[in-house]
């Protein structure tokens, strides 16, 4: 496109004006800095106003936090009633097997990491497992099982 006027400014170098009369012309309609500059300082009344449009929140400045990741690993428990009512399932689908008159279940397998003793167990069942509590523990020894707790259990 182009220009309807030449550009004096390689023309005025030296000049202290480029032709605009007295210091300060054409320097007009900046009000204190362009866009959000200053709004900290001497703009401080638009940023009360742009804050109040935007239900409270001002434009600048961190705002909440980000919560950092857990520590801790989420276990993903099952309990000694509910692997009580799958056993019989499970046997079916192959993902526990029936060795001298009791099952042995492996938790690791099925996606569960610990036993926990909510419920009730009527069946002998060998459960290896990578933590139980004492309660399931007790309970599946009194229904005539047995427990074995181990990291790496397949």
């Amino acid at each position: 496109m182009t220009r309807r006027f030449t550009r004096k400014t390689r023309k005025l170098r030296g000049w202290r004006t480029h032709s605009w009369g007295r210091v300060g012309q054409h320097r007009r309609n900046n009000s204190g800095g362009s866009e959000r500059v200053g709004l900290l300082k001497h703009k401080k009344s638009i940023l009360m106003e742009l804050a109040e449009k935007n239900n409270g929140w001002p434009l600048i400045g961190k705002h909440g936090f980000v919560q950092p990741p857990p520590l801790k690993t989420r276990l993903r428990p099952i309990n000694v009633g509910r692997l009580g009512e799958m056993i019989r399932e499970l046997a079916a689908q192959g993902k526990a097997v029936q060795e001298s008159g009791r099952y042995v279940v492996d938790l690791a397998a099925l996606g569960y990491d610990k036993l926990l003793g909510e419920g009730s167990i009527d069946e002998p069942i060998m459960v290896k497992a990578a933590a139980a509590s004492a309660s399931a523990i007790e309970k599946i020894l009194k229904a005539g099982g047995e427990v074995v707790i181990g990291k790496g259990q397949t």
